[in-house]
């Protein structure tokens, strides 16, 4: 495997001058993101995929071991703050069980039966998207859970670091990010990790785009949660509005602080019928400003 292989050039890492070896880690992790050029098109016809199979009730379910399996917790723990992507619409499937997110369970990526076991026991079906990441491809526990999850009618991605692994042949959509040997050999949360997180971050937005939950670039449904990001949220209605700070202000507490609806109530709709009109459109805001041009 290309992530496992030993590059010459690195022997003498340890004898090397501390800078040398940082800037040599640096190149790195530049070409890892340079890896992903290449799967531009197949990331996104992967989240045209999954936000229109997500449909109103389907979930986000991320497969991974070791650093692979954190980076994609980590992902996809961001989704509700950013996205508003509810919680109970995500399952994170860990190797080892989600205290392998602290400490090092390397043994369980070999458990094929507890890859099989958790789709089956989360219910996973035909209208979850399940995301499976690998650096090597090959790793058991994740490519039992995408086996499983596929014959389960759930639509299936693997991201990966190798070329024509197990993991890219059994998803349905596969993103391939060849970062080749890493400077420390084996050391895949590295160049590999990099690629895969830039993979996961650029694939899970958009997801996000398509499903309605940005609008004139701007994170609208973003759950406020802090004085920084009600002051964030404020400013959204506002312009989106074209109101001043005062009726943003309002429009935003009479929505309970949800910021797609506090600009459709700063536009003059009553919030209940706001909150249906979102509803009628799937929570998209363009939809629903559509919808409101259109009386006009």
């Amino acid at each position: 495997m290309n992530t496992e292989a030993l590059d010459a050039r690195y022997l003498d890492l340890d004898l090397w001058p501390t800078e040398l070896a940082v800037e040599a880690m640096l190149e790195g992790q530049m070409a890892a993101i340079a890896a992903i050029q290449s799967q531009t098109k197949a990331i996104a016809r992967a989240a045209e995929a999954a936000a229109a199979h997500l449909g109103e009730t389907g979930r986000l379910v991320f497969v991974g071991a070791g650093t692979s399996g954190r980076l994609a917790v980590q992902d996809g723990t961001e989704l509700y703050p950013t996205f508003g992507w509810p919680m109970d619409r995500m399952v994170f499937l860990m190797a080892g069980g989600i205290g392998a997110l602290t400490e090092a369970y390397e043994g369980a990526e070999d458990d094929v039966e507890a890859g099989r076991t958790e789709i089956i026991g989360h219910g996973i079906s035909p209208s979850d998207v399940v995301i499976g990441v690998a650096a090597s491809g090959r790793t058991p526990y994740t490519l039992a859970a995408i086996e499983q999850a596929r014959a389960a009618g759930a639509l299936t991605i693997g991201i990966a670091n190798n070329p024509g692994s197990p993991l890219a042949e059994k998803a349905e959509h596969a993103v391939v990010a060849v970062t080749g040997s890493e400077v420390v050999a084996g050391s895949t949360r590295m160049k590999a990790g990099t690629a895969q997180k830039a993979a996961l971050n650029l694939l899970s937005t958009a997801i996000m785009i398509r499903r309605g939950l940005v609008y004139e670039g701007r994170m609208v449904a973003m759950r406020i949660s802090n004085a920084k990001l009600l002051q964030r949220g404020r400013s959204m209605v506002q312009d989106i509005a074209g109101v001043d700070a005062e009726v943003a202000a309002r429009a935003l507490e009479a929505a309970d602080s949800e910021i797609r609806l506090g600009v459709i109530v700063a536009m003059g709709v009553p919030a209940e019928e706001g909150r249906a009109l979102l509803e009628a459109n799937g929570g998209s805001l363009r939809e629903v400003m559509q919808v409101l041009k259109r009386r006009d």
